[in-house]
C-alpha cells in the first residue's frame, strides 16, 4: 500500500522519515526530494571498470552544475531518510524534469531500514545541456507499507550515507 500525504506527514512529524522537512514538499502520494550540491562522475582515465575493484570517481561541490548531452553524473538528496521497519521505498524522477530529458534513477528499490541521503543516477538524453542547481525538487520518494515490521532492517554498505556515494559493488560477496 503506498503511503498518502496525511500518513507522510505524520511519519515525517513523528518518525523523522525526512530531515530537514518541508511540509510543502509533501505530494498526494509522495514526498518531493531536492537535489544537493555535490557531484560524482567515473574517472575516465579508467579504460574498464573491473566490478571486483574499487571504483574511481571524481568529486565536485557547486551550487550549479552543467549536466552535457549523454553525460552520466551521480548527485544525492539534500535529504536525509529514514525507512522504518514497515515500510519501503522507491525514488521517481519528476515528470516536469523527465519531460526535458533528464532521466533520474536511484538503483531500485529502498529496503525497510535504510538511513541515509540518496544517491542520484543522472543521465542528460537531450540533445542540449541541463543546468541543475542545488535546492530544486529533482525526484519523488514514494513510500509503501509493508505487511509486517521486517525481521532484518537494512544493515548494507550504504547504510548512514551522507552525500553523493558511488558504486561499493566490489564490497559484493561474489567479488570478495
Amino acid at each position: 500500500m503506498i503511503l498518502c500525504d496525511k500518513t507522510l506527514k505524520k511519519l515525517c512529524r513523528e518518525q523523522k522519515l525526512i530531515t530537514p522537512y518541508k511540509e510543502q514538499n509533501v505530494q498526494p502520494g509522495s514526498i518531493d526530494l531536492t537535489l544537493d550540491n555535490e557531484y560524482q562522475y567515473l574517472d575516465n582515465s579508467q579504460k574498464v571498470i573491473d566490478l571486483a575493484k574499487k571504483i574511481n570517481y571524481k568529486w565536485t561541490s557547486t551550487p550549479t552544475y552543467k549536466l552535457n548531452p549523454q553525460q552520466f553524473v551521480l548527485a544525492t538528496t539534500e535529504e536525509y531518510i529514514n525507512i522504518p521497519a514497515n515500510c519501503s521505498a522507491f525514488v521517481e524522477g519528476r515528470s516536469s524534469i523527465g519531460r526535458l530529458g533528464l532521466f533520474i534513477q536511484n538503483a531500485g528499490w529502498i529496503d525497510a531500514g535504510f538511513k541515509g541521503q540518496i544517491t542520484l543516477e543522472l543521465y542528460n538524453a537531450s540533445p542540449v545541456s541541463i543546468l541543475l542547481e542545488s535546492g530544486i525538487r529533482i525526484c519523488q520518494l514514494v513510500v509503501a507499507k509493508m505487511d509486517n515490521e521486517c525481521e532484518q532492517p537494512y544493515r548494507g554498505k550504504y547504510q548512514g550515507q551522507f552525500g553523493t556515494t558511488g558504486s561499493k559493488i566490489n564490497l559484493d560477496r561474489e567479488m570478495i
